[in-house]
Formats: C-alpha cells, sequence, structure tokens
C-alpha cells in the first residue's frame, strides 16, 4: 500500500531531534512514497513587513506569526491580521486593488530537477506549493475578504464574490501551467488545497459550489490532466455532499477524510465512491495520535485500512498533518502498524 506522511513544524522539529536523522533519512526509513517538490522560488515584489512583526503574503494579506506551546514543543501558525479587501463595497474595488499576484513572481527553472531527483529514487513526485500559496479558490478568498464576509457575498453579493475568485483563478491557472511546463513530464501528482467542509458539514451548499467554484475547480483539474498529471484535492471536514460534484470534474484522488468530520466515515465512502475516486489520509490526528496509547493507534490504521484499502484505491496518511502535541512512540506505532497492516495479499 502506497504511503504518504504528513507532519506540522512543530512535529517535525521535535521528532527529528529525538531520533537524530534528517528529514530524508527518516522517510526512507519508513518507506514513504510521496514525495513533495520545493516548487518555484518566490522572486517578485519584496513583501512588506511592519514593526510589529506582522508581513504581507503573497496576496497582501497582513499576518502575525501566533506560537503556541504544545508541553514539550511548540507550533507556530500565521494568523489573518488584517484582509485588506474586507471593506471593499463594489466589483470596481476589486478590479483596482494593487496586489493581485503575477505568475511571473515566480522562478520556475529547476522544478524538473526537483521531480527528477524524486523520481530517481523510485518515489512519486507531488506538487502541493506551501501552506499560504496552495492551487486554491476559496481559501485565498476568505484571507483577502475574511472568511464570514465572503460566505456572505455568495449569498448576498454575488458579483463581489465572482470578481475576488476569478481574480484568484486566473493567477493560479497561469501559475499551475508554468509549474506543470517546467516540471517536463515528470510531476506525478498536483494536489490543490481548499476547505469546503466544517466539522459537522459543508461551508457551502452543492449549489453554491457550483456556481462559485465548480468551473474554476474543473478548470484546474483539466489542466494538469492534459500534462498527463493526476490531481489530488485537499479538504477539511464534512464534504460528503460535494464529493460527486469534484469526482464529475475527474477528481483522482480526495484527501483528508477528516473520520470526526458529519459524513464522512471511511467504509460508507469506499462503498459509495470508491469505483471512481482513490484516497489519501482517514487516521485521526485529533484523538488516537494525540491522546491514544500506542496500541490504540494501531487499531484506528488497522479499521482505516480494513475500510478504505480493500481493491486499492488508498494511500495510507492521516487526515492532516500530525501536531507536535503527539508522542514520538506514537509517531513510530503508526508508522510501524502501516508495515504490518499495509501489505496486499
Amino acid at each position: 500500500m502506497p504511503i504518504d506522511f504528513w507532519m506540522s513544524s512543530g512535529l517535525r522539529h521535535k521528532l527529528l531531534s529525538a531520533l537524530r536523522v534528517s528529514e530524508e533519512t527518516f522517510l526512507d526509513q519508513h518507506d514513504v512514497d510521496l514525495r513533495y517538490i520545493a516548487g518555484p522560488r518566490f522572486i517578485g515584489p519584496p513583501l512588506r513587513a511592519f514593526a510589529d512583526g506582522s508581513s504581507e503574503d503573497l496576496w497582501g494579506v497582513r499576518r502575525q506569526t501566533v506560537v503556541v506551546p504544545t508541553g514539550d514543543s511548540v507550533e507556530s501558525y500565521q494568523e489573518v491580521v488584517d484582509s485588506p479587501l474586507a471593506a471593499a463595497t463594489t466589483v470596481a474595488e476589486i478590479e483596482v486593488y494593487d496586489h493581485w499576484p503575477s505568475p511571473d513572481w515566480f522562478d520556475y527553472g529547476d522544478i524538473a530537477a526537483q521531480c527528477a531527483a524524486i523520481r530517481s529514487q523510485g518515489r512519486v513526485a507531488v506538487f502541493m506549493g506551501d501552506r499560504l500559496n496552495r492551487i486554491a479558490q476559496l481559501k485565498p478568498a476568505m484571507y483577502l475578504r475574511g472568511v464570514e464576509q465572503i460566505l456572505l457575498d455568495m449569498a448576498w453579493q454575488p458579483d463581489l464574490a465572482h470578481a475576488i475568485i476569478t481574480h484568484i483563478r486566473r493567477f493560479y491557472e497561469g501559475y499551475a501551467e508554468r509549474v506543470f511546463d517546467a516540471a517536463d513530464g515528470q510531476l506525478d501528482i498536483v494536489l490543490m488545497g481548499d476547505d469546503f467542509g466544517s466539522q459537522q458539514g459543508p461551508l457551502v451548499s452543492p449549489r453554491m459550489w457550483l456556481d462559485f467554484l465548480g468551473d474554476g475547480f474543473a478548470s484546474y483539474v483539466r489542466l494538469a490532466k492534459s500534462y498527463g498529471i493526476m490531481v489530488m484535492h485537499h479538504t477539511c471536514g464534512s464534504v460528503r455532499h460535494l464529493i460527486p460534484l469534484m469526482i464529475e470534474r475527474g477528481l483522482d484522488i480526495l484527501q483528508s477524510l477528516q473520520p470526526e468530520a458529519a459524513g464522512m466515515d471511511g467504509r460508507a465512502l469506499k462503498r459509495e465512491f470508491g469505483g471512481r475516486l482513490a484516497f489519501h489520509g482517514g487516521i485521526s490526528i485529533q484523538r488516537a495520535l494525540p491522546f491514544g496509547t500506542p496500541e490504540q493507534v494501531r487499531d484506528e490504521v488497522r479499521d482505516r485500512f480494513a475500510a478504505l484499502a480493500p481493491g486499492g484505491g488508498y494511500i495510507a496518511c492521516t487526515a492532516h498533518n500530525i501536531q507536535a502535541d503527539v508522542p514520538v512512540e506514537n509517531v513510530l506505532a503508526l508508522l510501524a502498524a502501516y508495515r504490518q497492516y499495509g501489505a496486499y495479499r
């Protein structure tokens, strides 16, 4: 069974320090199949920094680093301080916004070499981007406009929402095409990332997803497949009612399968969609890994594999990045369980 491994920066530091190995050595030791290229290098206009320690990201969204202690380690996150389009009331204001990014702001020159280095080791080359620049539509709109406001716009001011999402889509279509061209046929999977669900249900209805996000989703998938690249999409939360729409637009692999989210039972998803869609993830980072024993972690893996692996079409991984509050022994139990239960016979 193919294996992937996702961890936060906090866990990366804690784990590799405890084991005294490099990340590459750790991944090799545990036969992790999917490897992620660094992608293009930002060479655009300098991103502004402010006296309070906050700084602007690619989209002109101001962010502040927030550090969270986790007992024997720390996590850090880039929290939004200011959404620059929050006060906009007209499409004209959206159109004249002076920080729409350009695909020309990146150097794509060594992407083929990044892919080749991974594939030469018999691994799968994946492009994901970083957390603040991942092929998406809704999440950048949330950062630019504010989470609540963009959802209100989609209901009450659709012209504003369409204008923002159109600019985001235009950038990512150009950016992705440049990445895929530069990969020169050596990129295996592209991972898009856009959260469509909360823990209790989807953030948008199927109708609203179709109206605002469906065409862009299809365009991203179509572009990747024109280069022979498989498409994986990450979304947290309860998205059961959106899965048929993603399948209709050509999605190959659905990532996350957050098991605590409503309607995301692995057995039910496999039964209903397994003939048309591969799955990635599904192992909880909310319960067993941070709070369970190594034996409970093994039980979690065994249960997910029994639900999702039969017949193929499953990539073993956690639902999201393993956080720094997870004991090292539980991480090692997770990987041991992959080996113990992950063989097709």
